[in-house]
């Protein structure tokens, strides 16, 4: 363990760990994800595996869940494999008398993971269990604590500065309402103010917005990132194209409101600091892989100012937190293109929007 509480880092680690002990061809760690739905926080193989992640199904993975004890089929328990012979092992994930995760692992051989095998795996995952329970724990309370962080920040400002903001705008109104018609340069100077003053209300305004948005677990994350698009364009004038693509299975919640804080930050930037027409969002989501991507047709990162750098850092951390990668590239002919990658991409598509799919572009 490398002293991280990091939930896909220690499923990864496992995996390593049952690979070097027996043979394994396709390997899955999942979790729960609320409801009666698992999420895959970790796995492996050549290609991208659709596992099954539903516990009400008939499947080796929601029969470990239930009876904690570990299965052994000749079946897979990958919804996209292509069938012939297989040796699946699921083995429960248990810290204490609660089950908090399964450890899949496959191989095309029936005569895998005869009993002392199956012996040596659970010894495994026992102490696994309870690191990825802790691990688990620290990223809900650090998500609940950041959330509540942010509410508590919205109503201050909403509260506070905000309301402030708005009388001066007001009292500046009532100064130019009972101005003398000789006192012209006054009067421009007095409108002058009131835009900036309305300008920063706009900003502090779409601030609140981003401080309060939130994954909704029966929206997605698409659906979530969808919504904040549409709102700063219409606030900005910017014509939003969306490109939206996500399985039904979930990402982890941490995972996930960290990817919405990436595409958040990638366009307020946009916004704020490219002088762009055009933003495109393109959304593809297939748990444990996600693809984030925001462009823009402005005149490119090197001209931005310095508080846009620094928010292409937050993005940084934020994605290597997840165990992402960030990619920041000029946008051909001209602007920025920010997408934040998570996983390998499934071979069935990348950072395009399939035919019939959720497309299309708003104003």
């Amino acid at each position: 363990m490398d002293g991280r509480l990091d939930p896909g880092g220690l499923a990864q680690h496992l995996i390593d760990e049952v690979r070097a002990v027996a043979r394994v061809d396709r390997a899955a760690v999942l979790s729960a994800g609320g409801g009666s739905r698992l999420v895959v926080i970790a796995q492996m193989g050549v290609d991208h595996i659709d596992w099954e992640t539903g516990l009400d199904s008939d499947s080796a993975i929601a029969d470990a869940w239930t009876s904690q004890q570990p299965q052994v089929v000749n079946r897979s328990q990958a919804r996209s494999h292509p069938g012939g012979e297989v040796r699946a092992l699921v083995v429960p994930l248990i810290a204490g008398v609660r089950t908090v995760g399964v450890l899949v692992v496959e191989a095309d051989a029936p005569t895998a993971y005869p009993p002392m095998t199956v012996a040596r795996i659970s010894a495994l995952a026992a102490p696994a269990a309870l690191r990825l329970e802790a691990a688990l724990l620290f990223d809900e309370v650090r998500s609940l604590a950041t959330n509540e962080e942010r509410q508590r920040l919205a109503r201050e400002i909403h509260d506070g500065v905000a309301q402030e903001l708005v009388m001066v705008g007001y009292g500046i109104d009532n100064a130019l309402a009972v101005l003398p018609e000789e006192a012209k340069d006054a009067g421009v100077e007095l409108r002058t103010l009131r835009n900036e003053v309305t300008r920063v209300i706009t900003e502090l305004r779409l601030s609140l917005f981003e401080l309060r948005s939130e994954v909704d677990r029966h929206g997605g994350l698409t659906a979530a990132i969808a919504e904040y698009a549409r709102a700063v364009g219409a606030q900005a004038g910017l014509r939003v194209h969306l490109s939206l693509d996500e399985s039904t299975a979930r990402l982890p919640a941490a995972t996930e409101a960290e990817l919405l804080r990436i595409a958040q930050e990638a366009i307020t930037n946009a916004r704020k600091h490219a002088g762009a027409a055009n933003l495109w969002v393109t959304c593809a989501v297939d748990p444990p892989f996600a693809q984030i991507e925001v462009s823009d047709d402005g005149h490119g990162i090197s001209d931005q100012r310095p508080d846009g750098r620094y928010g292409l850092a937050i993005m940084a951390e934020r994605a290597e937190r997840i165990r992402g990668r960030l990619e920041i590239t000029p946008r051909n002919p001209n602007g920025t293109r920010v997408a934040v990658l998570l996983g390998t991409s499934p071979r069935r598509g990348t950072l395009t929007a399939p035919e019939g799919k959720n497309t299309g572009y708003v104003h």
